[in-house]
C-alpha cells in the first residue's frame, strides 16, 4: 500500500452561484484522492476555528485521511470563490490565504519518515520546509504554472516535479522536461488539461498521454486527482504508460462532479456576501 501525506494547504471553495462550499486545497485534495485509490493517506496543515474549518476536518475524517498532525489556530479558514465557465473550467475570484504557515517539528518529521511520497506545492506556502521534507521521504512538488527560475532552488530537493502548461505544444513541454530533470528529479510530469500530459521517469523516457474522455462539469481539483493517481500507480509495478493512462482516467471522472472531492454544504459567512 502506497503511503502518501499531503503537507500544506486546505481551503473551502465557495461556489457563490449555487450557495454551496466544498472542501479543497491541493495538499488536502491529494491526500483524499490517494486514500480513495487505496493508499494510506495523511494530511498535515493548519485549520482555522470557524465552520468552514470544521467542515474541512469532517470531510477529511469521513474520507479516512489521518489528521493527527493537523494544527488549529484561532482565525477564519482559508477560502476561494469559484465560478465555472460553459466548459466547466474553474475561474477563481477572491482568495483569502491561510494566516498561519506550517513549520514542521521533529514529531512531524518522525511521522513523515518512511512515506512513499510527501506531497506539497506552490500553493502550500511550504518552501522553507521542503529541505526538511526531503530529508525523511521522497517529495512530490506541484509547481503548477511557476517558471523554471522560481522552481530551480526547490528542484534539487524534489523527486517528482509536476508542472501545468495548458497551452504549450509537445516540443515546448519536452524542453521543459529536459530542463527540469537536469536539476535532479527522477520523475517529471507536465499536465495540459484536455490536451493530455507528458510524463518522464528516469530509465523509462518520455510518455505522451492523451486526456481520457469525459463530460466535464467542473475541472477544479482534476490536476490533484491526476497527481494522486499517478503517485499511487508509480508505487506499484505498473509501467509508466499504464500509470499515466490510469491517472488520466481517474482525473476525467473527477471532472464529472462538482468540487475537488465532493462534500458540499451551504456557504457559511457572517455577512451579507453569503447571499450573493
Amino acid at each position: 500500500m502506497t503511503r502518501i501525506c499531503g503537507v500544506g494547504d486546505n481551503v473551502v471553495d465557495r461556489y457563490l452561484g449555487t450557495g454551496l462550499m466544498y472542501p479543497g486545497g491541493s495538499a488536502a485534495n491529494v491526500a483524499v484522492h490517494a486514500r480513495r485509490l487505496g493508499g494510506d493517506a495523511g494530511y498535515i496543515g493548519i485549520l482555522g476555528d470557524d465552520d468552514a474549518a470544521a467542515h474541512v476536518l469532517k470531510a477529511l475524517l469521513d474520507e479516512d485521511v489521518e489528521v493527527s498532525r493537523v494544527r488549529y489556530e484561532p482565525h477564519p479558514n482559508s477560502f476561494a470563490d469559484v465560478t465555472l465557465d460553459a466548459d466547466g473550467n474553474r475561474v477563481f475570484g477572491e482568495f483569502v490565504p491561510p494566516v498561519g504557515r506550517i513549520e514542521l517539528d521533529d514529531e512531524d518529521l518522525a511521522y513523515l519518515r518512511g512515506c512513499d511520497w510527501v506531497h506539497t506545492g506552490h500553493s502550500s506556502f511550504t518552501l522553507p520546509e521542503v529541505p526538511k521534507l526531503s530529508s525523511v521521504a521522497p517529495v512530490v512538488f506541484d509547481f503548477s504554472y511557476k517558471d523554471l527560475e522560481w522552481a530551480a532552488p526547490v528542484l534539487p530537493h524534489v523527486t517528482a516535479a509536476f508542472f501545468s502548461r495548458g497551452e504549450w505544444d509537445d516540443d515546448e513541454c519536452l524542453a521543459l522536461v529536459e530542463q527540469v530533470r537536469a536539476h535532479g528529479p527522477s520523475v517529471v510530469v507536465v499536465t495540459r488539461g484536455a490536451r493530455g500530459s507528458l510524463v518522464w521517469r528516469e530509465g523509462d523516457g518520455v510518455h505522451l498521454q492523451p486526456a481520457a474522455p469525459a463530460r466535464p462539469i467542473d475541472t477544479l481539483g482534476a490536476g490533484d486527482a491526476y497527481l494522486a493517481a499517478m503517485l499511487c500507480a508509480l508505487g506499484t509495478d505498473r509501467t509508466l504508460d499504464v500509470a499515466a493512462a490510469e491517472a488520466a482516467a481517474y482525473a476525467a471522472r473527477v471532472c464529472e462532479h462538482f468540487g475537488a472531492f465532493g462534500h458540499p454544504v451551504p456557504i457559511h459567512q457572517p455577512n451579507e456576501e453569503a447571499t450573493r
